[in-house]
């Protein structure tokens, strides 16, 4: 394979931006389909979403890949989600890709999503090519859109084209180096037609060219000679300063189109062959196992040490399918390599090049290749070799979920099909996580927002036929002492036979807070103040014990008690019936009698929050944020962003992700962390204790 004539890209961009759309032409263009079905309406849903979910909802939901011929060139497509929710699967692509192309609306121009995925791009430092998609719409304005690009992505976007006719009066583009009109005939746009310039747009067209030279010429000092002697820049170094300044990342060159209308998708395909670079124009560099602060430059040479990296994991009906980017050296079928991460040898059975959801199978693939093995057991980021030990990849960035919510088997007969699925999709999705809440005893499954949790139930019923209930997780609160309460307990229990009798005398005080630096601090403390003894050494523990085994179900409302100092000063014992048992039990009821004296309280959880949104939306957000009892305890601006950061307890957090959306036109976003435990207000604790006593009767 000429690594030469190889393209690894990827169509990123804000919702509806018309991603698949335009996948879809691509692979028709490229002759890889034969028929266009649209995204939404009827007939079979777009090639690239295969899955029921994505075809009814009409969205992206899993990344997928394919691989089509262009103008010589071999051209490996991954089309990712828009939904923030799954931002994972645009995060592991980026990740392992060579060129981008940015999709942005005519209308709508640089979204919230974008502007994430702009950051993805740059995180990566993938190049990449602007399609302002949608040029057929009411109110489109390609030149109003290049201006935010560049005010809000900070980077130098420079438009290759400009519009013939508008709305719905598109009809095709003046291509700015070549100075020739292109129109997109035939029942699909697959006739390129090539004419002059309109008359009434050649004034326009020379405006256009000199402002794109002027701004390229930034990037050349050649082409800055040439502009200041008046000389005419021929197109062959415009093609080439294009390139240098679109792979170092300086600038964005700007294409238009209208995908769903089969217009400008030719030019863009040349676009990508024209300037995204190849395997060999990428600079990658590997840890070295022996020393991670030692760089490995990868060239994509076949005949070099293998270098793998395992980007994706998807299982299905014929078992794991694992994506992976070879950047250095071959793999061959039913060869044996070595996972980086774990040291073990495993054998790649089966090497597919994929096609959406379907699967051509190959005998070997080369550096500068992405392809899916079959039947290894990996997991996203894993570095692969055919040496033990040798270097690994920098893995990719996963968020922290911010939302959870309770699963649970409708039926008992779901319950093992139900930890089948949470457990694949745990694997898939490194931002989809499943554990067991200790206290509550209830599966809970986290994830990037509502709509990512939805979907994965939604999915666990149609794949697994598991009937699932879903709920808002129980907040885990505490009860802690707020004074101090003096006990004097005897446990007597003496009618024939060995009787049992233990007698302790002692004080229940407040302990401080957990700090960050003890957060152990401030849960229990046992302090033995006994003298002469009056109550034998051996007996010590015992009462210790029994304290403990008291702490799992307070008094109020069957939480775990905190901050209790348990203090045992005097007591009596007796030399027959006196054991380890008796002094437990004595503990036990002590506790359970005494205890409310101290005039114990419910704790809430209180969780630290971040909050990045435009300074727009400043007061709205912190206004809410008050309402949900948060405290704001710094703002601070970025430039148009404010950084708001506060505490809020947790029960009020469910639902948050959605409101700040909504409140932000989708442009907020925040993080959240456990910070304290805190006092409930009164006026809540009784409806809190009120609803426990309901949920008590109702398991009765």
């Amino acid at each position: 394979m000429d690594l030469a004539k190889l393209r690894n890209i990827g169509i990123s961009a804000h919702i509806d931006s018309g991603k698949t759309t335009l996948s879809e032409r691509i692979l028709y263009y490229a002759g890889r389909i034969h028929k266009i079905n649209e995204v939404k309406g009827g007939g079979a849903g777009a090639t690239m979403d295969y899955m029921d979910l994505e075809r009814e909802k009409g969205i992206t939901i899993t990344s997928a890949a394919t691989s089509v011929f262009w103008d010589g060139t071999d051209i490996n497509l991954i089309d990712t989600p828009g939904h923030v929710d799954f931002t994972v699967e645009v995060e592991r692509s980026l990740r392992v890709l060579d060129g981008a192309i940015l999709v942005l609306c005519a209308v709508g121009g640089v979204q919230s999503q974008s502007m994430t995925v702009d950051r993805q791009m740059k995180r990566y430092h993938v190049p990449r090519l602007a399609f302002i998609n949608k040029m057929d719409r009411t109110g489109a304005n390609p030149f109003r859109v290049v201006e935010m690009v560049r005010d809000k992505l900070d980077c130098d976007a420079i438009l290759m084209q400009i519009p013939i006719g508008k709305e719905d009066n598109f009809a095709g583009v003046i291509d700015l180096i070549t100075m020739k009109a292109y129109y997109f005939d035939g029942a699909n746009g697959e006739k390129v037609r090539e004419e002059a310039i309109p008359q009434e747009l050649a004034a326009d067209a020379e405006k256009y060219r000199h402002a794109m030279l002027e701004a390229l010429a930034m990037y050349s000092d050649e082409m800055m000679e040439l502009m200041l002697s008046e000389e005419p820049v021929p197109e062959d170094l415009i093609h080439t300063v294009v390139k240098q300044a679109a792979q170092t990342q300086d600038m964005t060159p700007v294409f238009l189109g209208s995908a769903y209308k089969n217009k400008g998708v030719q030019k863009l395909l040349d676009a990508i062959v024209r300037y995204l670079p190849s395997p060999l124009e990428r600079q990658i560099t590997a840890k070295a196992h022996a020393n991670p602060e030692e760089k490995i430059p990868l060239s994509p040479d076949p005949t070099k040490p293998l270098v793998a990296m395992a980007f994706k994991v998807v299982d299905d009906p014929y078992g794991q399918l694992t994506f992976t980017r070879i950047y250095q050296g071959t793999v061959s079928k039913g060869e044996t390599y070595f996972n980086q991460r774990t040291g073990q040898k495993q054998r790649f059975s089966r090497i597919v090049k994929m096609h959406a959801d379907k699967r051509e199978e190959i005998d070997s693939a080369e550096a500068g290749d992405i392809v899916a093995i079959m039947g290894v057991d990996a997991a996203s980021g894993d570095t692969y070799s055919n040496e033990s030990k040798y270097c690994t990849l920098e893995n990719m960035f996963v968020p922290e979920p911010v939302i959870k919510m309770a699963i649970s088997p409708a039926n008992r007969d779901g319950a093992d099909r139900l930890s089948k699925a949470l457990q694949r999709f745990s694997r898939e999705d490194p931002t989809f996580r499943v554990f067991s809440d200790e206290e509550t005893g209830e599966t809970v499954i986290a994830g990037m927002g509502e709509l990512h949790l939805e979907i994965y139930v939604e999915r666990i019923r149609r794949e697994y036929k598991v009937d699932v209930e879903v709920g808002a997780p129980k907040v885990s609160y505490r009860e802690a002492p707020t004074a101090a309460a003096e006990y004097n307990f005897k446990h007597k229990k003496q009618t024939g036979g060995s009787g049992q009798y233990a007698h302790i005398v002692g004080k229940f005080e407040v302990l401080p807070e957990s700090t960050e630096e003890n957060p152990n601090d401030g849960i229990y403390e046992f302090n033995n103040k006994v003298v002469q003894g009056r109550i034998p050494k051996e007996y010590i523990p015992s009462v210790d014990k029994g304290f403990q085994s008291s702490l799992s179900k307070g008094p109020i409302a069957g939480f775990p008690i905190v901050g209790v100092k348990c203090t045992l000063e005097d007591g009596s014992y007796h030399d027959v019936d006196s054991s380890d048992m008796a002094f437990q039990i004595c503990a036990r009821n002590c506790f359970r009698e005494t205890f409310l004296n101290a005039k114990p309280v419910l704790l809430e959880p209180i969780m630290k929050l971040e909050i990045e949104v435009p300074t727009a939306f400043q007061g709205t957000v912190a206004g809410e944020l008050t309402s949900r009892r948060g405290m704001i305890l710094s703002t601070e601006m970025q430039g148009s962003t404010a950084v708001i950061e506060g505490e809020v307890p947790l029960a009020e957090t469910f639902g948050y992700s959605t409101d700040l959306r909504s409140m932000t036109q989708g442009q907020g976003t925040f993080t959240m962390e456990f910070a304290k435990y805190a006092r409930v207000p009164s006026s809540i604790q009784q409806e809190i204790i009120a609803e426990k006593k309901k949920q008590l009767v109702g398991a009765k």
